[in-house]
């Protein structure tokens, strides 16, 4: 048995974000559904359905990520635009 990173895909109230990807990110997206379906016993109805638990776990296993959340003064802060009043 393949461990992947994701698991069984819960069924939650979503909301609507459009999003474009190359071809080649969503034949890999296609295809880990499928080794996914095989591996949980359940189908993926449609593939792009895997983009937000993906997401969720990528964020969940930034080390950077959670270090700046916990520390946001030592984050970098970002750099005004010209005309942007400063603070």
């Amino acid at each position: 048995m393949t461990k992947l990173k994701l698991g069984a895909i819960a069924n939650d109230k979503p909301v609507k974000v459009a999003v474009e990807l190359p071809a080649a990110v969503h034949r890999e997206l296609v295809a880990y559904a499928e080794v996914l379906a095989r591996e949980t016993g359940r189908p993926v109805g449609d593939p792009v359905k895997l983009i937000s638990p993906m997401v969720e776990r990528f964020m969940a296993t930034d080390r950077g990520f959670a270090k700046a959340r916990r520390d946001p003064q030592n984050s970098r802060q970002p750099t005004p635009t010209p005309g942007q009043a400063k603070d």
